[in-house]
Order: C-alpha cells, then structure tokens, then sequence
C-alpha cells in the first residue's frame, strides 16, 4: 500500500516537473519573440524589460541552487507567470491600461505570495538552532502579514522613485472629479469644502477631462490596500495550517522550505558546534 502510494506521488511529482518545463520554455521562447519584435521596431525600453523579464525568471533557479531552499511547484508556476503578466502583459502588451484592474490583481497576488515567503522565513530560521525561536501561531501570523506589507511599500517606494527621477509613470494617474478642502472654507475654519472639478487648465489650455489628474496617489493606496487584503488571507490560511499541526495541502504549496541536504549540513554544524563548546567548557 505504502509503495503504491509513494509510486503514484512519484508520477504526479514528475508531471509537475514536466509542466513546469514545458511551462519555463514557453514562456521564454513568447518573451525572445516579443523582443526580436521590440528590436524590430527599434523600442530599446521594451528590450530592456524583456531581457529584465529573462533574468528574473532565473530567480527560482538562484534560489533553488544558490540558497538551497526549494521552492513548490505551485509557488514557482505562480511566480514566473506573475512576473510574465506584469512585464510582458502589463507594460509591453499595455494590458495595464486596456484591463481596469490589471494593476490590482497583481498587487493583490503579490500580498498572497510575500505573506507566504514571511511565513516560510520563521519555518527556515526554526530549522536552525542559531537563529531558533518559540513563536505563538498567531504572531507568526502578525509576521507573515507585516512582512507582506512592508515589501508592499518597498515597491510603491521604487514607483515613486523612478517617475521622480526617470519621468516613467509607474504610479498611474486617476482622474478626479471633486476636491475637498479646509483651503476652499471662506471663514478660513478648519473644516473642509467640497468643490466639483469640470475641467482643468494646463499651461493655458483647457483639458475637459471632467475633472483633475492625480498623479499617483490614490493608485498607491488601491495598490497597498489590494495587497493588504492578499497579505490578510493568506495569513489567515497560514494561522490555520498552523494551529492544525501542517494538516493540509493547500498552504504547503506556497511555502519554500530548506533542502533536506541543507538541513543535514545544519544538524551537522550545529552539532559541531555544540561538541566544541562543550570540549572549551571541559577545559575550562
């Protein structure tokens, strides 16, 4: 019974590999096509974001040889075909400004994933006595969610920086059609008016627009709050895997763990570790 089953997880494992495969040669060869295309018509900011798209699709390949933590099949999938939808997808193929809520989807995927990757870092530390610690579920939970949120921000941060520096436009503009306040109070009382925006006037010509272009803010407070809501299910998920003692699947399939060979060198080590210290104690 034990061995049918350990062949049949065997056949489903090597499945996924092969989709995975097949999935990562796919991808590349629709990314190079699209950048012969960009050199074709000469569109250098296109080539660096495909040849940017490349490079970032060996992340899971960094993390799996150079870190040695092995990343899920779902978890991997996930993540190159998030970075594909958002740079060749979303800014090449501008499905950015032809879907309304492209942005927030990924956003909100991005608070799903980074909560996940919170959670395994307390996962990957407590299999190292060095750095072991004693965490309740639910601050694990706290954890995984701030850490979530502050990777959130590191990222509108760089929006911010290369429109500031760069002239891109990362931050997307919202057209609004009303502002309040306390400026526009007659009596100067610390209570705010509200006044409808019709048009605006640009270096002395009109723009009907029906109202005035905000230039990033309310998209960085729809992209932070879409990645809060990501960071806050996946949290939830993960306090609930946790108070089942790892009973599940679900949640198993975001959370990259060490290797079991780095595992061993770490039991290894620390062993060492220990034996020195106890022969210095010895001694002494």
């Amino acid at each position: 019974m034990k061995k049918e089953k350990r062949e049949k997880n065997t056949g489903e494992s090597a499945g996924k590999s092969r989709g995975k495969v097949f999935l990562y040669i796919l991808l590349r060869v629709l990314v190079v096509a699209v950048m012969i295309a960009q050199i074709w018509n000469q569109n250098w900011n296109n080539v660096f974001l495909c040849v940017l798209t490349l490079i970032l699709f060996m992340i899971p390949s960094f993390v799996d040889k150079q870190l040695h933590i092995e990343m899920p099949t779902t978890l991997e999938i996930i993540i190159i075909l998030f970075i594909f939808s958002a740079e060749i997808l979303g800014e090449i193929q501008e499905y950015y400004l032809i879907f309304d809520h492209w942005d927030a989807m990924l956003h909100t995927i991005n608070g799903f994933l980074m909560a996940a990757i919170g959670f395994s870092l307390i996962d990957i530390l407590n299999q190292n006595e060095n750095f072991s610690m004693s965490l309740s579920p639910v601050f694990v939970a706290v954890f995984a969610f701030c850490f979530s949120m502050t990777i959130g921000v590191l990222w509108e941060f760089f929006e911010f920086g290369a429109d500031w520096f760069f002239q891109t436009d990362m931050q997307k503009d919202t057209i609004i059609h009303s502002i309040s306040s306390v400026i526009f109070n007659p009596e100067g009382k610390n209570v705010a008016v509200t006044i409808p925006i019709e048009s605006i006037v640009v270096n002395g010509q009109t723009w009907n627009y029906g109202g005035y272009i905000d230039i990033g803010l309310v998209d960085t407070m729809s992209d932070l709050f879409v990645n809060f809501i990501g960071a806050v299910v996946f949290s939830v998920f993960g306090l609930f895997y946790i108070k089942g003692r790892g009973k599940g699947t679900f949640v198993k399939r975001f959370m990259p763990k060490l290797k079991k060979k780095q595992l061993e060198e770490n039991a290894e080590t620390d062993t060492f570790e220990n034996s020195r210290n106890s022969g210095i104690n010895t001694k002494e």
